[in-house]
């Protein structure tokens, strides 16, 4: 699959680069720090990812920002979108889901938590049909 993970923190991007190598999955992660550098990715000529993963909480467009336009977009309204945060706030969670999003994965404390969530949502996402099509 191609995955496009939009998260600043580094050592966010860090742990799920360990947690794909140490499961081997063989996904191709694009990288970016926020939503604007999400959006040129998008509209380059590179193919469009099978699956977001998005953080909300980053600098000059978070990531409720980018939901609103991705979805707005005719383009890019279909891409499975996974908020991957630590923001327990019940209206970010409500909506996210009321703009669009496909999954609202807390991000755990511990590493071993964080790779068992991540392992199950790549897996899951890897059997999907959307993600064939």
């Amino acid at each position: 699959m191609n995955i496009l993970f939009i998260e600043d923190d580094a050592i966010e991007t860090m742990k799920l680069q360990r947690t794909t190598v140490k499961l081997g999955l063989k996904h191709n992660i694009i990288e970016a720090k926020n939503g604007e550098e999400a959006l040129t990715v998008l509209n380059s000529n590179s193919p469009l990812p099978d699956l977001i993963l998005l953080d909300l909480n980053m600098p000059r467009m978070n990531g409720i920002e980018f939901l609103k336009i991705l979805k707005a977009d005719v383009n890019f309204r279909y891409l499975p979108t996974i908020v991957l945060t630590t923001s327990q706030n019940r209206a970010d969670l409500l909506e996210c889901y009321r703009i669009g999003i496909a999954g609202y994965i807390l991000k755990p404390l511990k590493y071993e938590d964080y790779e068992d969530k991540l392992k199950k949502v790549l897996e899951y996402w890897d059997i999907n049909e959307l993600v064939k099509a």
